[in-house]
């Protein structure tokens, strides 16, 4: 007896059996499996971009942390090259009338500026040994002092229009009959 018991729970052949066929290979299951790229944002594209539209002249006000009156501050990029995914940033920084050469590095994939005073003489309560860092690039950079006995400060910075070039004067127009 047992015998008709197997027959009974083992399945029946159907002709309706299709056998597994896996999907075929395509853009969105490279992307799944780790074959293909996964960003597709261009850095290196974007660098060669912010180096040759940066603005070139940049003006504002340095407000330390201590409560000091703040001060007026001029940034002059002299160059910025595109170096891969990096910007070079070179130029001098004059804060209260005390300049002093500058140099830096934006990464154009976050947006992050590093800055360094290069001068011996600095303006304000500036200090040879700190750096500069600007976390959304240039608009606002927070000055971190050498020292820890020095709080720091923050410069609040706007780009300045560049002087339109004069056009010449336009050739008269020319229409037509009809």
């Amino acid at each position: 007896m047992p015998l008709p018991l197997l027959l009974a729970v083992s399945p029946l052949p159907s002709d309706a059996f299709a056998p597994y066929v896996p999907p075929a290979a395509s853009e969105s299951a490279d992307v799944l499996f780790g074959t293909g790229p996964v960003e597709t944002f261009d850095a290196i594209g974007r660098a060669a971009l912010i180096a040759s539209e940066l603005p070139r002249s940049w003006s504002g006000v340095y407000r330390s942390y201590e409560g000091a009156a703040p001060l007026p501050v001029e940034l002059r990029i002299a160059s910025a090259t595109a170096m891969g995914q990096m910007v070079d940033i070179r130029g001098s920084l004059s804060v209260g009338g005390v300049e002093s050469p500058v140099q830096g590095n934006l990464n154009a994939k976050s947006d992050q500026l590093d800055l360094l005073l290069l001068g011996d003489k600095l303006g304000g309560d500036l200090e040879p040994g700190g750096q500069m860092l600007g976390l959304q690039g240039f608009p606002l950079i927070t000055w971190q002092p050498a020292r820890l006995t020095s709080i720091g400060g923050r410069l609040l910075l706007t780009p300045q229009a560049a002087p339109v070039p004069a056009q010449p004067a336009a050739a008269p127009t020319i229409r037509g009959l009809w």
